[in-house]
């Protein structure tokens, strides 16, 4: 090693011990790229850390150089970019580099990539890093069908996963060329969310690993004719929050959703459901193999007992028309009562404003008896707070007596402090 190789090695140790307390609180993050088409999309997800104040290294293989060269990522993170254990070798990036990380993130994980890293090999920068680091790993697959659904990679997932390692499940659509399936790259933004979660929750891990969870979100229509419905207000941001941080947490996931237009959140099953009887259906389907079943969703209590199978006309004379209308189906009442098997949890939610009858606790708590649930968490929203914002407040009520006050925050917040209960409980 040269003298001023030495020199710019203890320089460099020298500036991690001294570093100013705000860069020493940047998360360090290292986003590994392995050999696939979907490469490009990681530059949006190198983007999004580095915008939000995270130190990112990026770690590509000689393969992902292919189709993203290494300028690309250099100019994109602002750091030099190696894909080999010599190059800068007298700083040992390839223990360094993984023992410094507050995360991995490898996207897109190839087959390959997922291969080596079940049975330890370590050839490149990447699976040396794999090796060593200590920090949470999250693996976003990408990959034809065949290879995901082959019973090698099915395996080494497996074994990933009970190491504690997060492999997110892929996303289904358009594959390379004109193939499509499951195996597509989630959307990096939704990657990014998953990634958060991860760095929110540190060394805690995916507690949630092996478990299967349902989750209910957005506000069902139920249709008058053709054009016109009767609806709610739901947007199903708590519920996608709610799927999310299950994913994050390694549980598997099914989302069934009522008319929602976000997008599908990473690892996540998604069912597209519209009229109450379609989520009842979808939700007591996914529930029979589920250890969770958490209703977000905002489900009409009531629907037309006929619809027109013509756009209901205006009336000369000016009149409304009459409409009858009948109950639907208690889902939640339904599947708390009748439990698909010993031991699962349900969760449920009540929007409630207080009236003559109560406060909006008292008509809480009485729900909750009704209901049979486990856990029911309650929303004020009197005036139409909650619905649409990206922020939540609730009190989550326990058959155990307990109410445990969530203050206001992100909806993310919110959905893992409802986890936490149902994790408690599984357990």
């Amino acid at each position: 090693m040269t003298d001023s190789a030495v020199e710019q090695s203890v320089q460099d140790d020298l500036h991690d011990d001294v570093a100013a307390p705000a860069e020493r609180m940047r998360p360090r993050v290292v986003l590994g790229v392995s050999g696939g088409i979907a490469a490009y999309k990681s530059c949006e997800l190198l983007r999004r850390f580095t915008e939000s104040g995270h130190d990112v290294t990026v770690v590509p293989t000689a393969a992902a150089l292919e189709f993203v060269g290494a300028p690309t990522w250099a100019a994109l993170s602002g750091k030099p970019v190696a894909t080999d254990v010599w190059t800068g070798v007298e700083q040992v990036p390839h223990v360094r580099i993984g023992q410094s990380a507050d995360l991995v993130v490898v996207a897109p994980a190839t087959a390959d990539l997922i291969a080596k890293a079940a049975h330890g090999l370590a050839d490149d920068l990447l699976t040396n890093t794999l090796l060593t680091a200590r920090c949470p790993i999250v693996f976003a697959p990408a990959m034809h069908t065949e290879m995901w659904e082959h019973p090698a990679t099915v395996t080494n997932v497996a074994t990933l996963r009970e190491r504690g390692v997060l492999v997110i499940e892929p996303a289904e659509g358009r594959l390379t060329g004109k193939d499509t399936g499951k195996g597509r790259l989630p959307e990096p933004a939704e990657i990014f969310d998953v990634c958060l979660d991860v760095l929110s929750r540190g060394a805690t891990g995916p507690d949630l690993a092996g478990r299967q969870v349902v989750v209910s979100a957005g506000g069902t229509r139920e249709y008058l004719d053709p054009v016109r419905f009767l609806g709610n207000r739901s947007s199903g941001l708590q519920g996608y929050a709610l799927a999310r941080t299950a994913a994050a947490r390694g549980a598997e996931v099914t989302l069934v959703a009522a008319n929602v237009t976000l997008p599908d959140p990473a690892g996540v099953k998604v069912v597209s459901v519209s009229t109450t009887a379609e989520l009842r259906d979808a939700v007591v389907s996914a529930a029979a193999s589920a250890d969770a079943v958490v209703m977000a969703a905002a489900p009409a209590d009531f629907r037309p007992t006929a619809v027109s199978g013509d756009k209901i006309k205006k009336a000369a004379d000016g009149s409304a028309p009459a409409i009858e209308l009948v109950q639907n189906p208690d889902i939640l009442k339904e599947i708390s009562h009748t439990r698909a098997h010993p031991g699962q949890v349900i969760v449920g939610f009540a929007a409630e404003t207080g009236d003559d009858t109560g406060s909006v606790l008292e008509l809480a708590r009485a729900k909750l008896a009704r209901k049979g649930c486990d856990v029911l968490v309650v929303n004020d929203v009197s005036g139409g707070a909650v619905f649409g914002s990206p922020e939540n407040e609730a009190v989550i009520l326990a058959t155990d007596g307990s109410a445990t006050q969530v203050a206001r925050g992100t909806k993310a917040s919110l959905a893992h402090a409802i986890w936490d209960q149902v994790a408690r409980r599984l357990t």
